[in-house]
């Protein structure tokens, strides 16, 4: 009897305990959020820090880019500790979709493909008018993976007033030596026909018109990655151009479990921009 009592203080204390971790952790959300420009509902997560609901503050953001063939999910699911991280650096993170293979452009030759209108415009704008953010330039960063390394560069470079803080983990920021890679001649056409296309559109070469704007880039690639050397090519001609950045290289491959111990450090970079900044 004594066991039996004893047993039941213990499941009430455990059922405490979880019902007060759950109430003070990060909440994830699942948005349909509508594309007027490519006509269709896209999904995309958002992750709220913990007290979200209750303090009422307003929050800096991150957009969170997957990389090809991945989703609007994939992030928390692979590398679920970016809850944690919401938590612990008081920020919304929102992954948006990106398509199987988008590369997050405004496709120059297929118009169903306008993800560069689709993250940088109309996802801002929705997350800006339905959650908590402090909305302006100096409060949002974007950062991602492979396909959303490039990306996020990509979109700060084209959109300074948008993003004052950009990452990149392993991305392809020079799309040239890889014609045949990833349906990005489906993007932006035929690497011979359109050769200008792909020498506008590659951030190694967008680099040199970099905004007067100023923003804030961290870099970082594995060493053993198949981008690791568009990476550094990036990092030394930044370093040329007096282009103020971070460049972080360390041992690893193109895989998840490089990007689930970049990730946190990416949101750190990010963290530390917002916190220098006057709103």
């Amino acid at each position: 009897m004594v066991k039996n009592t004893s047993m039941k203080h213990i499941l009430i204390l455990l059922a405490a305990v979880i019902i007060f971790i759950n109430g003070f952790a990060a909440s994830v959300d699942t948005a349909v959020i509508y594309s007027q420009v490519m006509k269709k509902g896209i999904k995309c997560v958002i992750i709220k820090p913990d007290n979200y609901t209750k303090d009422q503050s307003r929050y800096p953001a991150v957009y969170l880019l997957h990389g090809y063939s991945d989703c609007y999910n994939t992030w928390v699911k692979q590398v679920p500790a970016i809850k944690t991280y919401a938590d612990q650096m008081r920020l919304i993170i929102i992954c948006p979709d990106g398509g199987y293979g988008s590369w997050y452009f405004d496709s120059p030759v297929d118009t169903t493909f306008k993800y560069e209108t689709y993250v940088s415009s109309e996802v801002v704008h929705y997350i800006d008018a339905h959650y908590h953010t402090i909305a302006n330039r100096n409060h949002r960063a974007i950062t991602g993976l492979s396909m959303g390394g490039h990306g996020a560069l990509y979109l700060a470079l084209k959109h300074p007033d948008v993003f004052g803080c950009a990452g990149a983990m392993s991305g392809g920021v020079d799309l040239r030596p890889f014609p045949a890679g990833w349906d990005i001649a489906k993007r932006i056409g035929d690497p011979e026909k359109y050769n200008e296309n792909w020498q506008k559109m590659s951030v190694i070469n967008m680099i040199d018109d970099h905004p007067a704007q100023p923003v804030a880039f961290m870099i970082e690639c594995g060493t053993e990655d198949f981008f690791y050397q568009v990476n550094y090519q990036l990092h030394q001609k930044m370093m040329k151009l007096k282009i103020v950045h971070d460049y972080v290289e360390r041992p690893g491959q193109h895989t998840w479990k490089y990007w689930a111990n970049a990730v946190e450090y990416q949101l750190l970079f990010a963290r530390k921009f917002f916190d220098l900044q006057k709103q």
